[in-house]
């Protein structure tokens, strides 16, 4: 234990003064969203305040972040409705003892992921996943809140378009009362976060709504209440575990436990990228896990990690784990103390907040930049969005998980296969790309610089350049691989190689190879692929390789060739000068411009 409290040693007076005051500002943030985001979930207002105690308290003792505020989150409070709603009435006891199994579901999944150490599984998911999910959950969060906004009842089960159809059907049926005291609140949060962004503006803008619902009649004229919580903290109790439960809920709760980790993951890091901490992925599993698992016996729905709530703790000067355990502890003193402080806080004035946080949740700017410069980013974004709204959340996780790692071993079975030649009129003459520099090259002689992994995966792209440049070649072909770029060659690649090296030779050509990472050479020794391929085809440099092959190419081609590339290059009828050498040490002759 004493490694989760390091942070301890970092704790001055100055130091505990500002993280006691960015808990203060935490909890006046975590009251109205933490409740909010309980309404998404289809939960009652009291276990959005559950989860901001114990989710927030034990994950920041357990993660590895020292300023993210884990608890209640928009994504996963919109995918936790979508797979309970499809097995039990949103609010009836059967929904919150089915919500409990699934929070422990996945914080177990969490938990396993942290304990077997793969915690850079999410490195390979493209944060554009959640964006594109977020993005498309932002728009079911706002769909389901009309309904409060306008006083209106819908029937449960309806899709994105059905829902938009309903309303506009009881249109003429809206409550004219909740629709001002929503607007009034909705109005008022954007005002005073113009006003101030450190002001608490959802809270504010709660306290004008309430007062707006009391002016105008409240329950009395028909406003629909929040009500009063219960008093003090739940009895710890087991969920239900049967097979039967579990097998139902395990799909849905695997990508939840993805969804809440990358969500975590990414935002501690960018957090960290200010704060300059090292972020442990696999403590951070470990921590998610333990909070949900632990959360779920006292009636808490699964949290992730909530950006807002991170800013802002991280903004009013947190320090340590302390800040968001103080946000906890005073969240809790506040229910315990003040339970009826929602008694009188209409539906629609929550509905109006959930509405503007349902609209800061679109990553405006990262969506703009992602459709700009990446197009199989724009295609991940997109599928993901799309299939949020039109399929399922929890489907739209796989589709998005899906494309992106797809689209990452794409990227890696096809390593950069360049075309390089000695720079032109420069009195170095370093190797660089032709198609940049726009070089010339020898016609009897190419040379290719590979960059990436070598596996089994990248087998054929890499072969069929080979074959490529061998057709391209006047006469025998002679092909020489730069591998300072390579960092790693598996059998099959190597295998490739030595193929290639022997349908080369076979037509009076070489396939030679220069500037080979010494450890990848021993390993390649250790396990007698290099003798299988011939030691002598490795050269040290590139100079040794040309100075090797030039005075081998045929000299009648020569003679009719006006490139004259190399100093090993036979002077030209004409008694042109000879061409200065090709300067390239393995440093300095292959740092490439790409």
């Amino acid at each position: 234990m004493i490694e989760y409290f390091k942070w301890r040693h970092h704790l001055g007076k100055q130091q505990l003064r500002d993280d006691l005051s960015a808990g203060i500002t935490g909890a006046i943030i975590a009251l109205p969203q933490c409740v909010a985001y309980a309404l998404i979930a289809g939960m009652p207002p009291e276990t959005g305040l559950y989860s901001a105690i114990i989710i927030t308290a034990l994950a920041a003792i357990l993660g590895s972040s020292w300023h993210m505020i884990t608890g209640p989150a928009a994504a996963v409070s919109i995918v936790l409705m979508s797979i309970v709603s499809e097995m039990a009435e949103p609010g009836s006891a059967e929904f919150i003892s089915t919500m409990l199994t699934l929070t422990l579901l996945t914080g177990l999944i969490q938990l396993l992921l942290g304990l077997l150490r793969i915690g850079s599984l999410v490195n390979f998911i493209s944060h554009t996943v959640v964006i594109g999910f977020t993005a498309g959950a932002s728009i079911l969060i706002a769909a389901s809140q009309f309904k409060y906004l306008l006083g209106v009842e819908l029937p449960g089960g309806l899709n994105l378009f059905e829902t938009f159809q309903q309303l506009w059907l009881a249109l003429p049926d809206a409550h004219i009362s909740s629709l001002i005291v929503g607007a009034a609140t909705l109005l008022s949060a954007i005002i005073i976060r113009r006003i101030h962004r450190r002001l608490p503006h959802l809270l504010l803008a709660l306290v004008i709504g309430s007062l707006c619902g009391w002016l105008l009649g409240g329950e009395e004229n028909g406003i629909e209440t929040v009500g009063a919580l219960p008093s003090g903290l739940p009895l710890p109790a087991l969920p239900e575990m049967g097979l039967s439960s579990i097998s139902t809920l395990a799909s849905g709760a695997f990508a939840l436990a993805l969804l809440g980790l990358i969500e975590a993951v990414s935002i501690a890091r960018a957090i960290a990228l200010r704060s300059h901490q090292q972020i442990d992925g696999n403590r951070e599993f470990i921590g998610q896990g333990i909070a949900n698992s632990v959360g779920s016996f006292f009636s808490c729905f699964a949290g992730s990690g909530s950006f807002t709530r991170s800013g802002a703790n991280y903004d009013a000067g947190a320090v340590t784990p302390l800040a968001a355990i103080t946000n906890a502890l005073i969240v809790a003193v506040i229910l315990i103390s003040f339970p009826s402080i929602t008694q009188w806080l209409p539906m629609s004035a929550m509905a109006g907040t959930i509405l503007l946080i349902a609209w800061n949740l679109i990553d405006r700017h990262h969506i703009a930049q992602i459709l700009k410069i990446s197009r199989q980013e724009s295609i991940v974004l997109l599928a993901t969005f799309a299939a949020t709204l039109l399929i399922d959340p929890v489907f739209s996780i796989y589709v998005g998980v899906f494309l992106s790692i797809a689209f990452y071993l794409r990227r890696t079975s096809r390593p950069s296969v360049i075309p390089v030649a000695p720079l032109q009129n420069t009195p170095r003459r370093s190797i660089r790309n032709i198609k940049r520099h726009q070089l010339r090259e020898c016609p009897q002689f190419q040379i290719i610089r590979i960059d990436g992994s070598m596996f089994f995966g990248c087998v054929e792209h890499i072969q069929i350049h080979l074959r490529q440049l061998a057709e391209q070649s006047i006469g025998p072909p002679r092909i020489l691989i730069l591998g300072k770029g390579i960092n790693f060659i598996d059998v099959s690649a190597f295998e490739m190689l030595i193929q290639e090296a022997e349908l080369i030779e076979k037509r009076g050509g070489q396939l030679m190879f220069c500037a080979f990472k010494g450890v990848l050479l021993d390993d390649l020794e250790r396990t007698g692929l290099l003798g299988r391929i011939g030691a002598a085809r490795f050269f040290g440099s590139p100079k040794e390789a040309i100075a090797s092959v030039v005075p081998e190419l045929d000299r009648e081609i020569c003679d009719h060739c006006t490139a004259r590339i190399f100093r090993e290059c036979p002077p030209a009828p004409d008694s042109l000068e000879k061409i200065p050498a090709v300067d390239c040490s393995i440093e300095d002759g292959l740092e490439e411009d790409r």
